[in-house]
């Protein structure tokens, strides 16, 4: 699937959270729709990466981040955000999701 097929909910609630913080981090979240079949897979591995990446050391946020990491505080706080919204969005159901923008 692509970022176009995710509803407005998801998209907003994920990529647009992330493009606040930094690209890099939105681009994470982009490259992982194509490994998904449908929106309900996308939360969950949404909702794993951000969880992994809140456990990274500071040397593999610099790996991950190219060398230019976001303070860790900032992505923290981002990431926390994150989920958030993945659990908003996953109590919506499916058939009242905006998937027109």
């Amino acid at each position: 699937m692509d970022t176009d097929d995710l509803s407005k909910e998801s998209y907003e609630g994920i990529l647009i959270e992330a493009e606040k913080l930094t690209h890099d981090l939105t681009l994470f979240f982009g490259l992982l729709s194509s490994d998904c079949k449908d929106e309900t897979e996308y939360l969950e591995k949404a909702e794993k990466m951000t969880k992994e990446i809140m456990q990274m050391d500071d040397w593999e946020l610099d790996d991950i981040f190219w060398g230019n990491p976001p303070d860790k505080e900032k992505l923290d706080c981002t990431c926390k955000k994150i989920l958030e919204n993945i659990e908003k969005v996953k109590k919506i159901p499916i058939e009242q999701r905006n998937f027109d923008f």
